[in-house]
């Protein structure tokens, strides 16, 4: 863990905390914030002096474009009222170019590369910016954050710099403006049927031991049924991508959906390949055990979503994964229509060798990045203060999700009640108004990330127990920055995708018993073959250049 704590003298500088004369004409000595650009003529519409805290305000009317991503869940409307009264508050118009959420990747690509991106380009997953950099298309936006004292006091106060470090890219800078977190949120782990372990007198596990042991409980009661029969194994690059993800994050590894083919080694501080590693390997031991015992469903690996629910609907297993609002909303509710006294309940994610951990970086959610246009608009400094406002600050973050007190929600002391007659994510099913579809809130383009105290205040009591619980755990070591040249990522890209599905592949054929672990050694030189080495040395070479020239 030697690099999870070392700041360089940019982050030291980056996190300083508001907008100050020399900031606002963007005067500094080339660190995080100051680029030497004179912004002096690019303030119309701007604050005089905006602060961290204080609601921004244009001094003149201004209009922004924004990259919409559709949800057809909640499809844009004109006269929602997130759009009347964010107006009425910053004297800001956002002009929104709607793109469906099918197609939104593609899509701002081909209109970042034709020079057609609006201003503001949010929902963006890193490291999808990088495929921007070179040709200048985004703004390097860490050189713009004295613009933005919200950010900086969040990145300053929850100590985000190494998450912020690890987004850099070669020339020292990031592009993406991300969504800060106080605190890591998780969001899958096992459920199981708390009626029959009661009847059984069997406790919830805390730990995989002790899942192990339940499951060979329920096996012997129901020895014509598999305990645990799983789902997120279709339209998923992973079978089983759920189980594995929360399993492997107990071993201190990633897998599943987490899967990335380089991991950081914070003891021996150097990158290594994933699924070669004698974590991953006990992962996959772990499940093997469990299918050769009968005690998960060979087909969780295969199955879809709605066959794996259907077992459990009837009964044909006893635990499943689950986030917390498939929880409530798919078992729970079904359950207790179909099962008289059926229980379910969803466990904090149990411990396995890494101990109390969650994986590092999950503090940092998707985000934007700003065109390189805009920085030619003469109202940027303006449109840097607003999108500080509406995505950083606590107050902007509060609207985006909540809306507006007293028409859709009411607060009392930090406990938020949507106003009768709405509903949120079917909160009410016989509410006439709904949140999201209505009014225009909690819509996934704005509302990310914040304080914990308004993460957390749209948890139902299940997933605030989970999340709570969850929030108690240390985070592993962030991976410090090593940003691949373009043509390193281009070799990188060619010998990736063939990995990631070899150890895909592989990892299936253990699990289920079509391949001895006694191969495990034979299949590790199988990655070598393809470059695993080659890979692992490519990023290490990376973070030894990034730090010999950024410090």
């Amino acid at each position: 863990m030697k690099n999870a704590g070392r700041l360089s003298r940019r982050q030291i500088l980056a996190a300083a905390g508001s907008a100050g004369l020399a900031a606002l004409t963007g005067c500094g000595g080339g660190d995080d914030g100051g680029d030497a650009k004179d912004l002096s003529k690019k303030r119309n519409g701007a604050m005089k002096e905006y602060r961290a805290g204080e609601r921004f305000k244009a001094t003149k009317p201004l209009s922004f474009s924004l990259l919409h991503n559709n949800n057809p869940v909640y499809p844009r409307k004109d006269g929602w009222l997130f759009w009347k009264e964010l107006t009425e508050r910053t004297g800001i118009t956002l002009k929104p170019v709607d793109v469906p959420l099918s197609d939104y990747e593609k899509k701002r690509s081909l209109l970042i590369g034709a020079g057609d991106a609006p201003f503001l380009i949010p929902k963006t997953y890193h490291p999808s910016e990088v495929a921007f950099v070179s040709s200048g298309a985004i703004l390097p936006v860490s050189d713009y954050t004295q613009l933005m004292p919200n950010f900086r006091n969040k990145v300053r106060r929850w100590k985000l710099e190494p998450e912020l470090d690890s987004i850099r890219q070669s020339d020292g800078k990031y592009y993406l403006l991300p969504g800060l977190h106080e605190k890591p949120k998780s969001g899958y782990s096992l459920s199981l049927r708390t009626d029959v372990l009661d009847r059984l007198g069997l406790g919830l596990p805390g730990t995989w031991d002790e899942v192990y042991d339940v499951l060979k409980a329920l096996r012997a009661e129901y020895p014509d049924r598999y305990p645990f029969s799983d789902r997120w194994s279709t339209n998923t690059p992973f079978p089983a991508a759920a189980l594995l993800s929360y399993l492997g994050q107990a071993h201190g590894v990633r897998a599943g959906w987490s899967y990335d083919n380089i991991s950081y080694d914070g003891e021996a501080d150097e990158f290594v390949f994933t699924g070669a590693t004698d974590a991953y390997r006990q992962v996959i031991e772990y499940l093997r055990k469990l299918v050769a015992e009968k005690l998960v469903d060979p087909e969780s690996f295969t199955q879809t979503d709605d066959d794996a629910v259907k077992k459990l609907l009837a009964e044909k297993c006893f635990a499943i994964s689950a986030n917390p609002q498939e929880l409530v909303q798919n078992y729970r509710y079904n359950l207790e229509k179909q099962v008289k006294g059926a229980k379910i309940e969803m466990v904090p994610v149990p411990l396995g060798p890494a101990g109390p951990v969650v994986l590092g970086g999950i503090r940092l959610e998707n985000g934007l990045m700003i065109s390189s246009e805009a920085l030619k608009s003469d109202s940027f400094v303006a449109l840097m203060q607003f999108t500080d406002w509406l995505w950083y600050s606590d107050e902007g973050q509060k609207f985006c999700k909540w809306g507006v007190e007293g028409v859709t929600y009411t607060e009392s002391g930090g406990r938020y009640e949507l106003k009768p007659g709405i509903s949120l994510m079917g909160s009410d099913a016989d509410a006439p108004k709904d949140l999201q579809k209505d009014y225009g809130f909690f819509n996934g383009v704005f509302t990310y990330g914040g304080s914990w105290e308004l993460v957390s205040s749209s948890f139902g009591p299940d997933e605030k127990k989970f999340q709570d619980a969850m929030a108690e755990r240390e985070q592993l070591p962030v991976g410090p920055a090593h940003p691949l040249q373009s043509a390193e990522q281009e070799q990188a890209s060619l010998w990736d995708t063939p990995l990631r599905d070899h150890v895909t592949q592989n990892m299936l054929r253990f699990v289920l018993g079509k391949r001895p672990l006694s191969d495990w050694d034979a299949y590790v030189s199988e990655l070598k073959a393809k470059n695993s080495d080659r890979l692992v040395d490519l990023h290490n070479k990376a973070k030894d250049r990034y730090q010999k020239e950024n410090g």
